[in-house]
């Protein structure tokens, strides 16, 4: 049975991580160890769990299918051991949470160092990542997204306030194309677009006119699927981009950028801690969420 368990918890991490050293690196053993682990297990069951080749590891059909019959399962053992951390005295264990640069930079990082040395017995496994990821089907106790991208099903509380949006550009283009004094004025200007690595579709910059919002699709010559390109790109005068008014704050006082249609700036939903509901929330989560609740408070 123990020979099992380990088997079982050597595969859940490889799927997870589609690596044997990540993998290894993740249960505190070797990868000769996980491989180990995961040719006893194949053979006790009779098939092919992983396919595996010199680059990558991938699941096989078989591995698939376990593997969505297993984590609920293994989930449901995990909350039953880590229940047992509600009666010491301070929540304990390996916190996984996932989150766009941009979360982390504005929400989680810098309020991190204050919430392990409350939590000393806590650990963290930070995945950074634009795209949108089934926090349940990937191991995950919680995520922090924008309102909009949060799943219904989910049970999510603020963690910031609304996020204002710009349209910028560099002095170097205003000099040379001139600035729109309107919305529709966009279609005149070289605009850096933002793809979504979730959707894969292109960013609407979401404006206001009259009090009534407007999503324009914007054209240009510079497509990125990373936030932070589309910034650098605008300060090297690419073109004007889309984004968040905190992170252009210094670039703004430095003059590398300028702000233009502020009449028609608009907001977004700010950003929200979400989790899968569950009768019981594991202690080392409930910490992060009553943390996060009471820093809104404040």
């Amino acid at each position: 049975m123990r020979d099992d368990l380990s088997g079982l918890m050597a595969f859940l991490a490889v799927a997870r991580r589609r690596s044997f050293t990540a993998a290894a690196s993740e249960l505190g053993v070797t990868p000769s160890a996980v491989s180990q682990s995961l040719r006893a297990l194949e053979v006790r069951v009779g098939v092919r769990l992983l396919q595996r080749t010199t680059r990558s590891v991938g699941l096989t059909e078989a591995g698939s299918r376990f593997l969505s019959r297993l984590e609920p399962a293994m989930h449901g053992v995990q909350d039953a051991f880590e229940s047992l951390g509600e009666l010491r005295d301070r929540p304990t264990g390996l916190l996984r949470l996932t989150l766009p640069r941009y979360g982390y930079q504005e929400v989680l990082g810098p309020r991190l160092a204050e919430f392990l040395t409350a939590h000393p017995d806590i650990r963290v496994d930070i995945h950074l990542d634009d795209v949108l990821v089934d926090i349940v089907q990937q191991g995950f106790d919680a995520g922090f997204r924008v309102g909009e991208l949060v799943n219904r099903e989910m049970i999510a509380i603020p963690v910031s306030g609304d996020i204002v949006m710009h349209v910028v550009g560099s002095p170097a283009y205003f000099a040379n194309r001139g600035k729109p004094k309107h919305p529709r004025e966009l279609r005149d200007h070289d605009c850096i677009n933002y793809r979504s690595r979730t959707t894969g579709g292109l960013l609407r910059w979401g404006l206001s006119d009259g009090g009534k919002r407007i999503e324009v699709a914007v054209e240009g010559r510079a497509v990125f699927d990373d936030a932070e390109l589309v910034l650098d790109a605008a300060v090297a005068g690419l073109g004007l981009a889309y984004v968040p008014e905190s992170r252009i704050r210094k670039l703004l006082a430095e003059k590398r950028l300028v702000r233009v249609l502020e009449p028609y700036s608009t907001t977004l939903p700010g950003f929200f801690l979400y989790y899968p509901s569950r009768a019981q929330v594991a202690p080392k989560l409930k910490a992060l969420i009553d943390f996060f609740k009471l820093k809104r408070r404040r």
